[in-house]
């Protein structure tokens, strides 16, 4: 049997169930594979009722994301998503599913464009592309309907890897509020704390700045080069 990367808990009180998603979507394959899919289907179809789906995870296969996603998306009771610390790239795609989703004030939420590995000629890496496109167009409509964001911007804040603090995963609508400390939540937008986001594109081209100075600038000497790109090797 294969190691599962989610977790049913049952509050033997009041019968409330909550999903764990916690690490990588998917540590073995999911995609072409019968078994676990149905598996998480049967534990989520075992009970009724509402749930709730803690997410603390990195990201990992887009195609276990997107059937998560679909049955989350179908479940009968509402779906209440908390992001415990991290919710990344397919992770995110999950999040999505929540009928209300809510951060954690320390928690973080990071969209980017899907990537994969491709082998042959200059045919197989165009149609690699092209699948990638599409992936692309499938993870935006998960963000369209929850945010109602228009799909250039979304698009935009996938090519730049964007990482959003509570505030502004709720400000852009990825996220409906914020948790703030055990058994109380702040689900009224503008209410939040101020909004940061940041992206990989951005801090990239701004250490790069730094590193090559325009020409009207004082060049940097050698062994301050040197550090600066060990520092970036960390």
């Amino acid at each position: 049997m294969k190691r599962k990367f989610w977790n049913w808990i049952r509050n033997e009180t009041d019968g409330e169930r909550t999903l764990v998603l916690n690490g990588e979507i998917s540590d073995e394959t999911w995609y072409g594979d019968e078994v676990t899919p149905a598996l998480f289907r049967k534990e989520l179809d075992a009970g009724t009722g509402d749930i709730t789906v803690w997410i603390n995870s990195p990201g990992g296969d887009v195609f276990a994301a997107a059937q998560i996603y679909n049955m989350l998306m179908e479940y009968r009771g509402d779906v209440t998503v908390k992001v415990d610390a991290l919710a990344a790239s397919a992770a995110s795609v999950i999040a999505m599913a929540g009928t209300e989703v809510l951060m954690s004030p320390v928690g973080m939420m990071m969209i980017h464009n899907p990537m994969t590995i491709a082998i042959g000629d200059s045919k197989e890496m165009q149609r690699a592309g092209e699948m990638l496109d599409e992936v692309k167009e499938s993870i935006m409509n998960a963000y369209e309907i929850k945010t109602g964001m228009g799909r250039a911007r979304i698009s935009h804040l996938m090519d730049a890897e964007s990482w959003f603090n509570a505030g502004k995963a709720v400000e852009l609508g990825f996220a409906d509020g914020v948790l703030h400390g055990e058994g109380t939540e702040d689900s009224v937008r503008g209410t939040e704390p101020e909004g940061v986001m940041f992206s990989r594109m951005a801090v990239t081209n701004s250490l790069l700045s730094k590193l090559v100075p325009k020409e009207t600038e004082k060049r940097v000497p050698v062994e301050q080069l040197e550090k600066r790109l060990g520092l970036l090797r960390h």
